[in-house]
């Protein structure tokens, strides 16, 4: 399937072809590589073309909580850093709540609340400024060291 045919999927449930049609536009402003790239089959997209794809076919039937597991994983740093600031945009632009499991500290540093869980228990529940604090995120994953 293309990226337009892989987005308009994404709007299966729409109502309306107009509403479709909007989403649709939206997602390749928010993106524009993929405007760049609608009529091109998705499998030839690079991984971070590929995740923003993923994304925007989530978004298209515009919802009002987008669940996310690693959306980071395996993109160079570039790719990680656009992502992220679209994210980030989406919260602060439409309220969009995002739930986001990550294991990059960086990228879940875009959080308002970050949970770290570790065999399934909540180890920290707080502001995800901890992750900028290297000998607080030891203290967090390996507990107290003895200097």
């Amino acid at each position: 399937m293309t990226v337009k045919e892989n987005l308009r999927l994404g709007g299966y449930a729409a109502r309306h072809r107009a509403d479709l049609d909007r989403s649709t536009s939206a997602i390749l402003k928010l993106f524009p590589i993929l405007s760049q790239r609608q009529s091109q089959k998705a499998g030839y997209l690079s991984g971070g073309e590929r995740q923003m794809l993923a994304i925007g076919r989530g978004l298209v039937s515009s919802p009002r909580v987008l669940l996310l597991d690693e959306p980071s994983l395996g993109l160079d740093v570039g790719k990680q850093r656009i992502i992220l600031e679209k994210l980030k945009e989406l919260n602060e632009s439409s309220g969009l709540t995002i739930l986001l499991v990550e294991q990059n500290l960086r990228a879940a540093a875009i959080a308002d609340e970050a949970y770290v869980l570790t065999q399934g228990s909540v180890k920290y529940q707080g502001s995800p400024k901890i992750f900028a604090d290297s000998n607080a995120v030891s203290k967090l994953f390996f507990g107290e060291t003895k200097s």
